[in-house]
């Protein structure tokens, strides 16, 4: 499984292309490391922490970020398996992050706060998929 923490340049850029001004949702699939990976002179690089208790950190410190901003977690779940796609892709946290507005998701990447705490999520994180999501309605078939 190739490894993806951060986003590719190109990728952002599309990210930002796309219209900021509706709401989103992103669908985070996040497998661990077995252990957090710090860079060597981080505070934490020696303390032995799990990529899950890295991300906890992760998630501890963007959680004021994330509330003044209006975002939430609107559903978590806990994986189970794959029917249809690779399965060497197995996800230790699966969540779907509500934004207000795409513009409430770039905010929170540029903000200090946020900034300063990512060092727990690459720490935390083998591998990922953030996928942007607009809403669309729902109803009783697929397609």
């Amino acid at each position: 499984m190739t490894a993806y923490i951060d986003p590719e340049r190109a990728q952002f850029e599309a990210f930002k292309a796309l219209d900021r001004d509706q709401p989103i949702e992103m669908l985070n699939l996040v497998r661990f490391r077995t252990t957090a990976n710090y860079p060597a002179d981080h505070d934490l690089a020696k303390a032995g922490l799990t990529g899950a208790q890295a991300y906890r950190n992760y998630g501890t410190a963007t959680a004021p970020v994330i509330a003044r901003l209006g975002a939430s977690i609107m559903w978590r779940g806990q994986f189970q398996t794959t029917l249809i796609g690779p399965s060497d892709e197995i996800w230790d946290e699966v969540f779907i992050a509500h934004y207000p507005t795409a513009h409430a998701f770039l905010e929170m990447v540029t903000d200090p706060v946020y900034q300063a705490a990512v060092i727990h999520r690459q720490a935390a994180v083998e591998t990922s998929r953030l996928i942007r999501c607009g809403s669309a309605d729902g109803g009783d078939a697929f397609g």
